[in-house]
């Protein structure tokens, strides 16, 4: 895969089925090539360190022992700004959970839903490093029995999530000042990316020249105000493309791009593909 290109699994490749799971080590200073989704969740756990993403509108700090669900289709970035960080990354299918041990998590359906973050109490981080060490050895495998014991795997770490971590659905209140100016800008663009937004409009929502918000927002965010603004447009264009009849230039429009051959070029250069080929993939 070519860096800067989005991962979307697409239903039904055998190279990107069944669970998945992804333990690496990420210096300090490490960036992504750029803000991505999945069709897929994505479970993410840090084993030792910190890093910060952002998630939709949302900026989350996470540290050891921390995991976050990210639900299909959200637009996320991660950059360790921190710390080295040991981490690992489990995608999986809704299927993949029971709706028995759905019933067990906090909101039960409503869980799978939202952006979460849950806390792993240090006694219970053994037990947790255990279950995700299981799925990784038997990805590696790969006989008839390996996809049912991951899955039966993550089934038995989402319960024993339930049972002793400490969940919050909202980013936490103590974020530093800048990061909270960040946020209001990503929320201002959030409610308002179908409008023909300029900088100096998101800045005068959140109380900042327009150089020093750009300064601030890619610091925070690691990406610029503009490019982010692009971001969240492209994202709710995806969805679109796939959940309504429109014409691709009605989409356009509606998502806040004045020029659809500019709307094509920057989903192309975004998903790897034109809008007609997403539509048609997913």
């Amino acid at each position: 895969m070519k860096k800067g290109k989005t991962f979307l699994r697409v239903p039904g490749n055998p190279d990107r089925s069944g669970i998945r799971v992804q333990t690496q080590i990420r210096e300090h200073g490490y960036s992504m090539g750029g803000h991505h989704c999945h069709s897929c969740f994505e479970l993410f756990y840090v084993e030792s360190g910190a890093c910060r993403f952002l998630v939709d509108e949302n900026i989350i700090d996470i540290g050891t022992g921390d995991f976050i669900l990210i639900p299909p289709l959200a637009l996320h970035y991660t950059r360790y700004v921190f710390s080295t960080c040991r981490r690992t990354i489990v995608f999986f299918e809704r299927d993949d959970i029971s709706e028995a041990v759905r019933r067990f998590m906090p909101r039960q359906e409503a869980f799978f839903t939202e952006c979460t973050v849950f806390q792993t109490p240090e006694c219970k981080r053994t037990q947790v490093v255990e279950c995700l060490d299981m799925m990784s050895r038997e990805e590696k495998i790969g006989d008839e029995q390996s996809a049912l014991i991951r899955q039966i795997s993550l089934q038995a770490l989402f319960l024993l999530c339930s049972r002793v971590c400490s969940f919050r659905i909202a980013p936490p209140a103590d974020l530093r000042t800048s990061d909270e100016q960040v946020l209001g800008a990503a929320h201002y663009i959030s409610r308002h990316y179908m409008n023909a937004l300029t900088t100096q409009e998101v800045a005068d929502a959140v109380g900042f020249s327009p150089n020093y918000l750009s300064r601030k927002f890619r610091k925070a965010a690691g990406v610029g105000l503009h490019e982010y603004l692009v971001f969240i447009r492209l994202h709710h264009a995806a969805m679109e493309l796939v959940s309504t009849p429109d014409s691709i230039t009605e989409i356009a429009f509606r998502c806040g791009f004045s020029d659809s051959n500019y709307f094509k070029d920057a989903f192309k250069k975004k998903y790897g593909v034109t809008p007609r080929e997403y539509r048609k993939m997913m």
